[in-house]
């Protein structure tokens, strides 16, 4: 899977830092907090705003492997880990990190997650985590990867899972229908197999649960104002695309909704954290 630009993962980071739940991230570090070093393996990394974000809350030694398919993003992930650190040195192919007192090494690797799932997660890490991923994943897929982790006994965080609510100020009266086609749209293949879309906080659940896992859950929705009007246009043209690729909605009537400027919306997103009952 690939597709996503460092530009709009760029965009987005502020929405998605001040949209995870504190509590959830802050029960994580409390998880982890008597392990003098960590091993944590950070699926579909991007550009790394899951490490800048979930590091700050757990122990000073971390050794994390930022995994992607996309050589761009790995590389635009070195660039602004380097550039977000206090200090940073290179290590061969990893960098070492310090940050508001933290020694974070950071390795790279390239892997396909469909083919290669099993490989990635191997090894016994502490933690597993990843970020706005599942909802592009199969429910079968999420299964497999729950069961993946489960064998290592690893810890398992993820944040802002798409779970199907959307709305828009000021409202237009396509907006359900739009949603309810953007909603389909979120169920094509991805690279995983039919994708669970707006169902994948509950796949990521319940294949937890099934492993023996205590789950718990947050909602962690996308609050966008007019000051942040880039990202609220970026949505609104890749929402009317996606709707527009469904076909089900009329395209005289998804220029019209795209004809109105929104000044805000919210966007549904849920964090799911799944510890075992013992390691």
């Amino acid at each position: 899977m690939s597709g996503f630009s460092a530009e709009w993962l760029a965009l987005r980071e502020p929405a998605d830092v001040r949209a995870r739940d504190p509590g959830l991230l802050a029960a994580l570090g409390q998880h982890l907090a008597s392990r003098n070093s960590l091993e944590i393996v950070d699926l579909g990394c991007g550009t790394g705003s899951n490490i800048r974000t979930t590091a700050p809350a757990l122990g000073p030694g971390q050794r994390w492997t930022l995994v992607d398919y996309d050589p761009a993003l790995l590389a635009a992930a070195r660039g602004a880990l380097s550039e977000w650190a206090d200090g940073a040195s290179e290590n061969g192919t990893s960098i070492m990190l310090t940050k508001d007192g933290l020694d974070i090494a950071v390795s790279f690797r390239r892997a396909d997650l469909m083919q290669e799932l099993e490989s990635v997660v191997g090894g016994r890490p502490d933690l597993v985590t990843a970020s706005a991923l599942f909802d592009l994943c199969s429910a079968d897929y999420i299964s497999r990867m729950a069961r993946a982790v489960a064998g290592e006994g690893a810890a398992f965080y993820t944040v802002l899972t798409y779970d199907g609510e959307q709305s828009w100020s000021p409202p237009h009266p396509a907006d359900a229908a739009m949603v309810a086609a953007f909603n389909e749209h979120q169920q094509i293949d991805k690279g995983f197999g039919s994708a669970a879309g707006p169902a994948a906080p509950a796949a990521l659940a319940l294949g937890f649960r099934e492993a023996g896992y205590t789950v718990l859950e947050a909602p962690s929705p996308w609050r966008i104002g007019a000051d942040e009007q880039a990202l609220i246009d970026a949505l609104a043209g890749g929402f009317a695309g996606a709707v527009g690729e469904i076909g089900r909605v009329p395209p005289e009537v998804i220029a019209a909704w795209l004809e109105v400027r929104r000044d805000a919306c919210v966007v549904g997103h849920a964090d799911t954290l799944a510890l075992p009952t013992s390691r």
